[in-house]
């Protein structure tokens, strides 16, 4: 992973400073409210329903161990002694004093980690797979283009105050896990017919109160061009972007209001007048970027044979081994997913404790490296396939081995209510009571791959327009209802889902997702999932079992 140098560890300690100062002036009284607010955003504090929040950034996902060590620090002196992982693959704690947040700045500066650019309007973290480098499907890694657009945007002095937040992923694989057809930029690795790597760029997607699925404004480019060329989108976004409506002010309007064709015009005439300019990518500062993620010394191994593998662990670890695995490049390897997803446990939330053993088993089993996802799990990317059974009884005995990765438990669910200012209704609770009336892992297996989001307001911070099954809160004169849509998926292809009717009450919800589920089994066919199924008998059979009683 990348490592500071000299110029990038300035940089944060001296923001560290700078806010030290700003909070201190704020508390005297020497700076107004109004005045203090774009300060704190700039370094990702929010004030939420009942305490600050602060948004730390994990650009493109990636922590080592000393930085889960630190998080867990920073957790239990600071906060209440856990952390949440958000859907930008970035980590928040929900409790923070603001006289402390200075000091807990400071102390994530000592391990190469900010919270610059995790709010307001400007560039945010740039997200990826979290199998980024191991996936057998990769064309690209997209790790080292991460942080060239990570160094490129952060603090542009350009893009500092855009109409409104801007979000950028790439992709590098066949699979796009990444959900960049739902970002402000998605950006797509490939190769040509000669081996040489190119960027497909699309823009214009995202979720929130209108969403959108991303346009392809260029089908390919070449990679010294990449940042001339998001450099033109951007330009084309700060001069046309709606500035006078909040609502109407993401890219993803102004794409739709000037078509794409029109948009791509404005876009390829303003790189033309710049491509050639200071941002031309060299080859060298490629190379220098790309040797932070050069494979390790991986051992000559052979793959294991899961059944037999299988057979000599206790119960529970086929389930396991199934479902939370994932395929590495390399013979004897494998990916391993660690679902926050426990029942009864907050989806993304992660314990002080946790992060310990997360860390320790980091460095056993992983080459001291933990990823992110997008879906608010943690990833150890690098395990020998031999280790597997000693690593899931380590797992278990943390409660962190829940096998559920991309099953209906394993679902997106936003921190709602109980502490966002803008929820209309709770999440949390929502998806405890999920997760208790479906807590059968034969079950879930049987229905198989089945993506469920959750959020608490329009805002789509769960992602719920492009779940399989996507719940909406809303507020019905006072009162918690849930919309429920399906159909909506995040991979290529992307796809919104659809609203199947009005809206229920939080303790029917269980029961919808259960009629929902019945009619998937009765129309599945075989070895169809959830996602084809609907897509080939649409909601209206959805509709008609749920709402068949109030018929």
């Amino acid at each position: 992973m990348y490592k500071y140098d000299e110029y990038d560890q300035r940089i944060v300690d001296e923001r560290v400073s700078q806010f030290r100062d700003q909070t201190r002036r704020y508390l005297a009284g020497e700076i107004a409210e109004d005045e203090f607010l774009p300060l704190r955003l700039q370094n990702g504090l929010y004030i939420q329903r009942f305490a600050p929040m602060l948004r730390i950034a994990i650009p493109y996902g990636l922590l080592n161990t000393r930085q889960v060590r630190r998080l867990s620090e920073i957790s239990r002196k600071y906060d209440k002694g856990y952390v949440h992982f958000t859907t930008r693959q970035n980590v928040q704690l929900n409790w923070p004093l603001l006289e402390q947040v200075p000091e807990i700045l400071a102390d994530l500066a000592e391990v190469e980690m900010h919270a610059v650019q995790t709010s307001g309007a400007c560039i945010r973290n740039t997200t990826t797979d979290q199998f980024a480098g191991v996936a057998r499907d990769e064309i690209v890694d997209p790790r080292p283009w991460c942080e060239i657009i990570r160094q490129w945007s952060t603090f542009h002095p350009e893009f500092a105050f855009l109409p409104r937040k801007f979000k950028i992923a790439v992709c590098g694989s066949e699979e796009d896990r990444a959900a960049t057809m739902v970002h402000d930029i998605g950006v797509h690795a490939f190769r040509n017919e000669n081996g040489n790597v190119r960027f497909k760029i699309l823009a214009g997607g995202g979720l929130g109160r209108t969403p959108m699925v991303a346009s392809v404004i260029r089908e390919s480019i070449e990679p010294e061009h990449l940042l001339t060329y998001l450099d033109a989108i951007l330009r084309v976004y700060n001069r046309y972007g709606r500035r006078d409506n909040k609502y109407k002010a993401r890219i993803k309007i102004l794409v739709k209001a000037m078509t794409p064709e029109v948009f791509t015009e404005k876009v390829e005439s303003e790189w033309e007048q710049i491509k050639d300019s200071a941002s031309l990518l060299p080859e060298a500062e490629i190379e220098r970027v790309s040797q932070h993620f050069i494979d390790p010394e991986y051992k000559g191994l052979v793959d294991q044979d899961f059944n037999d593998l299988a057979l000599q662990a206790p119960i529970g670890f086929h389930s396991w081994l199934k479902q939370n695995v994932f395929a590495h490049k390399k013979p004897g390897y494998c990916a391993v997913t660690v679902t926050l997803k426990a029942t009864g446990e907050a989806p993304g939330d992660v314990s002080a404790e946790q992060l310990d053993v997360i860390a320790d088993l980091a460095d056993q089993f992983s080459l001291g490296e933990i990823r992110v996802s997008h879906e608010q799990n943690l990833i150890f990317a690098d395990v020998e396939q031999t280790a597997l059974i000693e690593l899931w009884e380590k797992l278990s005995a943390v409660g962190l081995a829940t096998a559920n990765r991309g099953l209906l438990t394993d679902m997106i669910c936003c921190p709602g209510g109980d502490f966002c200012a803008l929820a209309n209704a709770r999440s949390i609770p929502l998806a405890e009571e999920i997760q208790r009336k479906f807590d059968d892992i034969d079950f879930l297996h049987d229905v198989g791959e089945l993506d469920l989001n959750i959020s608490g307001c329009m805002n789509a911070c769960a992602h719920h327009h492009v779940g399989h099954i996507g719940i909406l809160g809303v507020d019905r004169k006072g009162i918690e209802y849930y919309q429920v849509q399906v159909g909506g998926s995040a991979s290529k292809g992307a796809t919104l889902g659809k609203i199947i009717g009005p809206s229920f009450k939080r303790e029917e919800i269980p029961d919808v997702l259960e009629k929902i589920l019945n009619v998937y089994i009765e129309q599945r066919r075989e070895d169809e999932l959830f996602i084809d199924t609907c897509q080939r008998i649409g909601i209206t059979p959805f509709k008609e079992r749920v709402y068949a009683q109030a018929a």
